[in-house]
């Protein structure tokens, strides 16, 4: 991973407020003098007065103070036995079974799945499988061929690494190491009040949806992943999908029911699916998001997969916000997440 492409994903997490990263890295802001851990309830700074430090220690040589509302330097018994499970399945060479890893953490197995999974919104063993298949992809993204990287990440056999392997990585292990060769994308970019808007479908459905300054940036963020694809740009076979998201842009009257062909966990299309039963003009906190999933503990793995939606206004990310009615953090910025509700509640 890049160092700007790090950093971008270290922004992302502080606008989803995820307790996940608390412990791996804080954020400082330049303009007040203070660091914070990623999950801290304040307001979010502009993204140019921002910088990253590994831990509290960087943080105060460099000569910021620590937050008083979110407390960065402390961390509860409860978080710590939650990181020094993650650090054991992170350096783990093959599987960890929840009753090896409680007896190393020092909690029952019970006790351990349920705070596990409340911090991260996996169990142990759905972590482990999505540590394994992120080691795949970082092995075929260097180069190595599908067998190496298989077994390199602790996939038994071929047979599972391709059960798998369509839904986390869209395509076969073959076809992600040739950097999406042979898939067909193409995509429109068209000017809409909040800037510009990149839209990309294959021949199943809508696949992106992004805003942005340029054309350029956009271009770049949709080749970076998968190198190898076909682009092309067609502004006028896309109508169809550019015209019903100008349309709800713009704060009117409609629907957005679009096909769409992206790739999600379980529980990322279970958050995609709710936001979709929002009402226009309507907003729900993450806590009545999660509550209507039926997983009630999971509110900041629902920030996440708000977080990370690669679909806005398809799926209307930006209708969820604080349990105080803050607008909180949203990918493509909170100033967009604000007229694109501040629309839909007048037409409303």
């Amino acid at each position: 991973m890049s160092m700007q492409t790090e950093l971008h994903h270290k922004w992302q997490q502080v606008l989803a407020r995820d307790a996940r990263q608390d412990g791996r890295f804080v954020f400082a802001v330049r303009t007040t003098g203070i660091y914070c851990r990623p999950s801290c309830p304040s307001r979010r700074p502009r993204r140019d007065s921002v910088e990253f430090f590994a831990n509290p220690n960087d943080a105060e040589r460099a000569g910021y103070r620590a937050c008083l509302r979110c407390k960065p330097t402390e961390i509860s018994s409860q978080a710590q036995a939650v990181l020094k499970a993650r650090q054991i399945l992170d350096n783990a060479d093959g599987t960890v079974t929840l009753a090896d890893l409680s007896n190393r953490v020092g909690l029952s197995p019970f006790h351990l799945q349920r705070l596990f999974k409340r911090a991260t919104g996996l169990s142990p063993r759905e972590y482990q499988s999505a540590r394994r298949m992120q080691h795949v992809k970082s092995g075929l993204r260097k180069g190595d061929d599908v067998t190496t990287a298989l077994y390199d990440a602790g996939f038994g056999s071929p047979s599972r690494l391709y059960e798998k392997a369509s839904q986390q990585l869209g395509m076969t292990p073959g076809e992600y190491r040739r950097g999406g060769e042979g898939a067909n994308l193409r995509y429109a970019i068209v000017a809409t009040p909040l800037g510009r808007m990149l839209v990309a479908a294959t021949e199943r459905g809508l696949s992106a949806v992004r805003f942005g300054e340029s054309v350029s940036e956009l271009e770049q963020a949709l080749r970076q992943e998968f190198h190898s694809a076909e682009f092309h740009r067609d502004d006028k076979e896309l109508r169809e999908y550019v015209e019903p998201l100008l349309a709800a842009i713009r704060g009117e009257n409609t629907t957005v029911d679009l096909p769409l062909d992206i790739r999600a966990t379980a529980f990322q299309k279970k958050v995609w699916d709710a936001l979709k039963q929002i009402p226009r003009g309507e907003t729900r906190s993450y806590t009545e998001v999660a509550r209507q999933i039926g997983e009630p503990t999971a509110v900041r793995a629902v920030a996440r997969a708000c977080a990370t939606n690669p679909v806005a206004v398809a799926v209307p990310c930006h209708r969820v916000v604080r349990s105080d009615g803050d607008v909180s953090g949203y990918r493509w910025g909170v100033e967009r997440k604000k007229k694109l509700l501040e629309r839909e509640q007048a037409a409303r």
